[in-house]
């Protein structure tokens, strides 16, 4: 994984320094739509750049900021495509196998629909499922304008922090890598506590609807 973390530097730095503020934003929408290219390979080295004065801050954060909200809008639609009764019907065929119902869909729906928001911009300042968050607002169909002011401001606050990083250590940029995949890995245990917590939750209300059943009987 690292081999394949520094031969995407590489690539990340030839494009920058080629293309400039285009690169940067070409670079931030592929990392929206391939989540697996880190955008702390890119905000923080355009950062640096900004500390040699070769490169503006306000104009990295402009093209970094471009470039995510560009990403973020092309899944939103790939959202939009799937739909909602594509996941339903998923959902009632597959949803068992996952301890998901057609009722946790509905919850999730009404959740979304009340702090779509919300959800949206602080999605953007948590890694892994900033990008994947778009999909839900499409589904969703959040409208249009209102998920790219909460994209843009959320994008816009990830991006400054990169970019100021970057700047602060400048030659030393790529230490940066090392806070983020920290930060990272908290949110992976996060996630993962949240998920046990959730099948806990469902198998022993399951337990307990089976338990009444049979009482009934």
């Amino acid at each position: 994984m690292a081999e394949i973390l520094d031969q995407l530097s590489v690539i990340i730095r030839e494009i920058i320094m080629a293309l400039g503020y285009p690169g940067i934003s070409l670079v931030m929408l592929t990392e929206n739509l391939f989540p697996p290219i880190p955008s702390e390979l890119v905000m923080p080295f355009a950062g640096f750049l900004v500390a040699e004065a070769r490169l503006s801050f306000v104009g990295v954060m402009v093209a970094g900021t471009l470039g995510a909200v560009a990403g973020a809008t092309a899944l939103y639609y790939v959202g939009v495509w799937l739909d909602e009764p594509v996941i339903r019907r998923f959902v009632r065929r597959f949803g068992r196998y996952f301890l998901i119902s057609e009722e946790d869909l509905d919850r999730a729906l009404a959740f979304f629909d009340r702090y779509g928001e919300l959800v949206i911009f602080f999605g953007r300042l948590i890694p892994i499922i900033r990008s994947l968050i778009s999909i839900p607002a499409g589904m969703n169909r959040m409208p249009l304008l209102k998920f790219l002011v909460f994209t843009t401001l959320g994008a816009t606050i990830w991006n400054t922090i990169l970019t100021v990083g970057g700047w602060w250590l400048g030659a030393n940029w790529e230490q940066i890598i090392g806070y983020i995949k920290q930060y990272e890995h908290l949110t992976l245990v996060a996630l993962a506590l949240a998920v046990v917590v959730f099948v806990v939750v469902r198998v022993r209300n399951l337990l307990s609807k089976r338990a009444a059943a049979n009482q009934t009987k």
